[in-house]
């Protein structure tokens, strides 16, 4: 699989969280060596009742868990949004090897260069590609949100 058809995966897997009326976002991390996916995740924070159950940190625990270490070096992360700082900071923290995301986060997307977290040179820095599929990632998102405020305008 390519870069594309693993940006798809995660979108397919983003829009179960539409059933919970979940942010559609999706997140699976990917073993470079084998191309083995390690994890696939989306959205749970309704689900959970955790402000902290990004489909990025949910991906980095189960793909942690499946290799039994906390690491994850030679593994790239698909992510269908850009990162927030939290996550991104948890893709650090993991030493995820490559971020690849979607759509363009403008208000909570942390990989621009006004929040970009890897100023500090403390940090490990992985290799960072966006706009995979931008529109199609874009696209999920622009509907759910034109949907809820449509929903909550009633």
């Amino acid at each position: 699989m390519n870069k594309i058809n693993y940006m798809d995966l995660a979108l397919k897997h983003a829009k179960k969280a539409l059933i919970y009326n979940e942010v559609p976002i999706g997140a699976l991390i990917v073993n470079e060596s084998n191309n083995k996916i390690l994890s696939l995740q989306h959205n749970k924070n309704l689900v959970n009742n955790s402000p902290i159950n990004h489909a990025e940190i949910l991906a980095i625990e189960e793909a942690c868990n499946n290799l039994n270490s906390r690491y994850l070096n030679n593994t790239s992360i698909y992510v269908t949004l850009e990162p927030c700082l939290m996550c991104l900071a948890a893709i650090s923290e993991a030493r995820i090897s490559k971020l690849y995301f979607g759509a363009y986060d403008n208000k909570k997307g942390a990989t621009n260069d006004i929040n970009n977290y890897f100023y500090k040179k403390n940090y490990y820095i992985p290799e960072i590609y966006g706009g995979i599929n931008e529109m199609k990632c874009g696209k999920i998102l622009t509907n759910f949100f034109t949907n809820l405020r449509k929903k909550n305008a009633r």
